[in-house]
This record gives structure tokens, C-alpha cells and sequence, in this order.
């Protein structure tokens, strides 16, 4: 019996799908012709048959029943190892051997039959990576010379663009083109409504294209895609093996070993010392063989596991692990990122303010008209416009997301941007570029105080002042200054505002509701800003103005103190953080790549509801273990004390093992209805 189960068929293999469902069938009928050898031979002695016939149903039940058994038995002594399956065909040709081939036939059928449910319990929990597949078209009709051309995805190349009508799935990723509708992604992302599309948005494999006909330009190619990805996720997860499956595997060759050691010593010294009768000595011994295989043991973790990670597919949960199921479970602190994470990331500048005073007059020594003319500045002063326009130059070489607020802000007042040179990034503090020959620096009150290094800055006290104002009101707010001849001047200020997720303070008292003992806010941005973000959601503790290794010194300081910690972020500027954690959350966005690449859990929808959901399943999943278990062990330990000291016969211990066996696979497949 090999309940470990095989690796998982590439996603595109699907007649290695089909083979495994026809080898199941046919273990189903060997347990069938099983049954039927095991009920004719105890008829045929009841109504004295003629020998023949009786022995014929009882070869049939012995050859069908310990057919796959044999096979995995003889495999495995190859290795050289034993495993369940020697078990219970020596128990079985032991029952024979004593004149008792009904309970010989019985313990085959029962064993084959659990074999059988065992693997459609593991084939549940793998049909997640079917329907995955059985989503993805395989053609995509590709506009060629504005005619559409039905072409095999796997020929589409990028910037190809495809049309999909109402109802059908979309083939590729990409960006609409042209058309507006509303698209399912329920399949790829747990979203339960779906999502309006128009020109310029991203669409995914996969899902389903409901109302409007959209023209996609391809993004991706077919293996890259958000689906192909999910796939390949999915199946890596499944054949990743959680620490108890591990612990398991380790134990069960020596307890086999152990159980063998213990039917010789069952058979040798009531024989030797007591002077016991073989035939009971023995009949005894193969009892105790077949009550102490651990069979229920062995299927306990992977069919509740497996289960888990396919529950949590269908709710925009992937696990990337049976081993994060199980870390998940302990997580009792959990640290936040705030950009994207606890907001809605979609940041948006909402003040921009030319320092008074800012002008061309070079006797003020405030801003060099040279600097000025780059700006377009045509009456000496610095106007709003003209400073975000500066501040869009140096930003358009950023992929940080108030640099692309500030883009897009110039963009939509359609400013003239002139062109910068020269682009450095500090991380966790600002930017300098060169935009006509002068130094322009964007950045955070600690890049003025580190990168500047304290040099006089002209209306230095009048910046910060503005931006401890704009703090206050919790928005992100950043100074340009200008450099030029070794002289540093406040140009002026932006502020940047982002969304707090509606679902954030629900959240998080969901997470305290499911014994989440501390909540920390881990962030690059300002104090007053964290602060004030903290304290609209209930946060314990907020960390701000962090570097990357420092947001990692926080994490290692938590664990010290909690049993898991879990890091929630984006997956980009949070990467060390995330390695560090316990357990790591990305906000997968359908797919980030970062995200699906550092994170151990992946939220596929960033809805933070999902994240106590995760949770709630690793717990679940961890009680549903310990379950199986007691099952399992407890069944095991009254079988052979009552065959110690009751004698109980063999046909009970067979029905106590397999329906042990069974139960606890059962127990396992509820998972899959795992709602919350």
C-alpha cells in the first residue's frame, strides 16, 4: 500500500491523468473479484461445496486481494525496505497456513478496499491541478491582418493580440486593448464578484469573460502565465511533504521491523517457554501482526493535508507546502507591511507646494535659472506645476510607488517633463537625478538629515515644518531640494495619501479573534503616517521609518518572544523580512511574480479576509491530525491489549485496523469543505 502517493503529472500531461484514473478503476475490481472469492469460499463451506470450488474462490480472493501489495512489497525489498504492504501478506498467507483463509481473504479485501479509498481520498485532493487545467483554453483566436486567426496558445507570442466574446475563457495574459465587459476570476483569485475591465487593464488566463467582447494584447506567454504559474505552484505544494508526513516516513520502516520483531517473539516464547500449541501460538501472533500495522498512522497526514491545500485553491489561498499548513497553525504574532498590504497601494499625490520665496533671481540664491529654464519657467518663479514637473524628471526613473504617483500626477495635468540623467535610488529614503546640469534630490525627512549629511540646506526649517504638518494628517510627504555649486536649496514639498483597505480593521480583529496575541506594523514610511494608519485599524505596535534589515530585526525580535511570527507584505521591498518570518504572506495580486516566488502563502485576490481564513484552515487542519491520530494510535493500542488479554480473533483486529484505516481518511477529506 503505497499511501505516500505518486508525483504529480506536468499540468499539460493529461493522459498520465487518464492512466491513474483507469489504474484505480482497476483496483476496483480486484477488490470486487476479491470480495466475491472471499464470500463464495465461506458459502461454499457453509453448504459443503466441493472442495474445488471452495479453494477456487479462495485462490481467486488471495491472487486479486494481494496483488498490489505483492507488487509494492517486492519493490521495496529492492530498496532494500519493508513496509505495510509485507505486513499484511505474511499475516494473510500466516491466517492461510493455519487452516483460516476466510480471515486470510477478509484481511486482503479489507486492505485492498482501504487501499482503494485511500488513493481516491489523495485523487480528491488533486483534482484542484485537473480543474486548473481543464481551465485553460487550448486555442486563442489571434487578430492577423484584422482577420481572427484560431492559433494554438502555446504558438501565441507576446504583443499578439486575441478576442474573446461573452462566456468564453480567456487563453493568455495580457492587457485589454480595446472593449470593456466584466471578467469571473473567481476560478484563478477566490473573488466572489466580478471584475469590471476596460482599455489598459490586466486580464489572466483562465478566467472567464462575461458580458463585453475584449481585444488582449499578450503579456505572457502561455507557460508564464498567471494559470500556468498557479498550476506549477499547486503541484509543488501537493508533493512537498509536511514535518509530521516527514516524521512519519522516517518512523514507519523501523515500526514495521518493530512489528515483525514483535510476531516472532509472539510465536517463540509461548512455543519455547510455555509449551503452548503452535496453531493458537501462531493464529495469536498474526492477530497482533495485523492490529499493530499502522495503516491508519501512515494516511493520516497526507490525506488531511492535500485536502487542505485544495480547500484553500478554491478560496484564493495557496500554500506552497504541507509544511506552511502546519507552521501556520502556531502563528501567534503577526507583522505587517503597510504600502499595499494594510493599504490599497493605488498612492496618489495630494499636495504639491513651491516653497515661497523659490524664484530665478540668482542674487536670492534660491533657485538657479538655469534649473528654472529645464522647468519651463518663463516669469522667475516657481510655481506648483513647475516643481512637480522637476520632481516627475527625477521620479520617472523610479519604479517606487510615489514616484509613480508623481509621474502620473504630471501626466494627468499634461506638464512638460524634462529629461533627467544620472538617476540614484537610497533605498528607504529618497532619489537624485540630474535634470540640466543640476542635482535635484527627492526624499524623506532621513535623507536630508543622512544623505545630505547635515550640510545648511536654504529653507531647510520652513520644509521639514510643512512636512511634520502633512504627517500629521497622516500623509507620506517628501522635500526637493535643489544642488548646484556645492549649495543646497528647498525647492519645495510633495505629499502622497493611500487608501486604508476596507477590509483591514475587520481583519485584524478576526486574526485577534483566532488567538493572534500581537499585531505589528513594520514600515518604511514616516511616524505620524504609520502612526495614523495604526491607529485607525487597532495595530499594538508600529515600527516606522525601517530599512529593509531593519524591518528583518524586528521579525528576529519577535520570534524570540512568540511560538510563530507571520510577515504580511508585498514581496519586493519586504523580501528579507519575508525569508526571515515564520511564515511569510505575499499579496499576490493574481499572481505577482515576487510574491508567488518568496512567499510561503500567497493571497491570489489581495483580500486580507483570506489571511484569517489561512489560519483557521491550519488549525483545522492540525486539530483534523491530532484527530486521525488518537484514532489511529488508540485503535492500535485496544486491539492488541485485547488480544492480549481477551484473545479477540482475527476477523475483529482485521475490521479494527481497516476501518481505522478508512475512518481517519474520511476525517482527512472533510477539509475539502473547508468554508471558515
Amino acid at each position: 500500500m503505497d499511501v505516500s502517493g505518486s508525483p504529480l503529472s506536468a499540468p499539460t500531461d493529461k493522459p498520465a491523468t487518464l492512466v491513474d484514473r483507469l489504474n484505480i478503476r482497476r483496483q476496483a475490481v480486484f477488490v470486487a473479484i476479491t470480495f466475491v472469492g472471499m464470500i463464495g469460499g465461506l458459502l461454499g463451506s457453509w453448504f459443503g461445496a466441493p472442495s474445488w470450488v471452495i479453494w477456487g474462490c479462495y485462490v481467486a480472493a488471495y491472487v486479486f486481494g494481494g496483488w498490489y501489495g505483492l507488487k509494492e512489497s517486492i519493490a521495496a525489498l529492492r530498496e532494500p525496505a519493508v513496509e505495510i504492504d509485507l505486513l499484511m501478506i505474511v499475516a494473510a498467507l500466516g491466517a492461510l497456513y493455519i487452516g483460516a483463509p476466510f480471515e486470510g481473504a477478509m484481511l486482503l479485501f479489507l486492505f485492498s478496499l482501504s487501499g482503494v479509498l485511500e488513493e481516491y481520498a489523495i485523487g480528491r485532493s488533486r483534482t484542484a491541478i485537473e480543474s486548473l487545467v481543464e481551465m485553460r483554453p487550448e486555442s486563442a483566436q489571434i487578430l492577423r491582418d484584422g482577420r481572427e486567426v484560431s492559433t494554438q496558445v502555446d504558438d501565441v507570442e507576446v504583443g499578439d493580440v486575441f478576442v474573446v466574446r461573452p462566456g468564453d475563457r480567456l487563453p493568455l495574459d495580457g492587457v485589454v486593448e480595446a472593449g470593456e465587459s466584466t471578467v469571473d476570476q473567481s476560478s484563478l483569485t477566490g473573488e466572489s464578484v466580478p471584475v469590471t475591465k476596460e482599455p489598459g487593464d490586466e486580464v489572466f488566463s483562465g478566467t472567464i469573460n462575461e458580458t463585453g467582447s475584449l481585444e488582449v494584447r499578450v503579456t505572457r506567454e502561455a507557460t508564464e502565465s498567471a494559470i500556468s504559474r498557479l498550476i506549477t505552484m499547486v503541484e509543488r505544494a501537493q508533493e512537498k511533504r509536511a514535518p509530521t508526513q516527514q516524521l512519519i516516513d522516517r518512523f514507519e520502516q523501523p515500526y514495521v521491523l518493530g512489528v515483525f520483531a514483535m510476531t516472532v517473539v509472539a510465536v517463540a516464547v509461548p512455543l519455547t517457554v510455555l509449551n503452548h500449541a503452535f496453531e493458537p501460538t501462531f493464529y495469536r501472533a498474526m492477530t497482533l501482526m495485523v492490529a499493530a500495522s499502522p495503516c491508519a498512522v501512515i494516511i493520516s497526514t497526507p490525506a488531511a493535508v492535500l485536502s487542505a491545500i485544495s480547500a484553500g485553491g478554491r478560496q484564493g489561498v495557496l500554500f506552497k507546502g504541507g509544511e506552511h499548513i502546519e507552521t501556520a497553525g502556531n502563528v501567534d504574532a503577526v507583522a505587517f507591511d503597510k504600502t499595499g498590504t494594510l493599504t490599497e497601494g493605488n498612492t496618489r499625490l495630494t499636495d504639491v507646494s513651491a516653497r515661497k520665496g523659490a524664484s530665478a533671481s540668482t542674487d536670492g540664491g534660491s533657485v538657479d535659472s538655469n534649473l528654472l529654464e529645464a522647468a519651463t519657467i518663463e516669469d522667475g518663479t516657481l510655481t506648483d506645476e513647475q516643481l512637480l514637473a522637476l520632481a516627475a524628471a527625477v521620479q520617472s526613473r523610479s519604479e517606487h510607488h510615489l514616484a509613480e504617483a508623481t509621474v502620473e500626477a504630471a501626466t494627468e495635468r499634461s506638464l512638460e517633463i524634462p529629461a533627467a540623467s544620472e538617476f540614484e535610488a537610497v533605498v528607504g529614503k529618497g532619489v537624485h537625478a540630474t535634470v540640466k546640469e543640476r542635482t535635484i534630490h527627492i526624499g524623506n525627512p532621513r535623507y536630508v538629515e543622512t544623505v545630505l549629511d547635515g550640510r545648511p540646506i536654504d529653507g531647510r526649517e520652513d520644509g521639514l515644518e510643512a512636512v511634520r504638518a502633512l504627517e500629521s494628517h497622516g500623509k507620506t510627504s517628501v522635500l526637493v531640494v535643489s544642488e548646484t555649486d556645492e549649495q543646497l536649496c528647498v525647492l519645495g514639498w510633495l505629499a502622497f495619501t493611500d487608501t486604508i483597505r476596507p477590509d483591514a480593521a475587520q481583519m485584524i480583529d478576526q486574526l485577534r479573534a483566532r488567538g493572534v496575541e500581537q499585531i505589528v506594523m513594520l514600515t518604511g514610511d514616516n511616524e505620524r503616517v504609520a502612526q495614523y494608519i495604526a491607529e485607525e485599524l487597532g495595530i499594538d505596535e508600529v515600527y516606522a521609518g525601517l530599512l529593509p534589515e531593519e524591518k528583518v530585526e524586528h521579525i528576529e525580535a519577535l520570534q524570540t518572544r512568540h511560538e510563530a511570527v507571520a510577515m504580511v507584505g508585498d514581496g519586493v521591498n519586504d523580501a528579507p523580512a519575508l525569508a526571515t518570518a515564520d511564515i511569510s504572506v505575499g499579496m499576490g495580486g493574481a499572481g505577482t511574480d515576487v510574491a508567488l516566488e518568496t512567499a510561503d502563502i500567497v493571497l491570489m485576490s489581495d483580500k486580507l479576509d483570506r489571511l484569517p481564513y489561512a489560519f483557521a484552515l491550519s488549525k483545522e487542519t492540525r486539530r483534523t491530525l491530532y484527530i486521525n491520530f488518537a484514532i489511529a494510535f488508540g485503535a492500535i493500542a485496544i486491539m492488541v491489549i485485547a488480544i492480549l488479554t481477551a484473545g479477540i480473533p482475527l476477523p475483529v483486529a482485521v475490521v479494527g485496523h481497516e476501518g481505522s484505516t478508512v475512518l481517519v481518511s474520511l476525517i482527512g477529506l472533510r477539509l475539502l469543505r473547508f468554508d471558515g
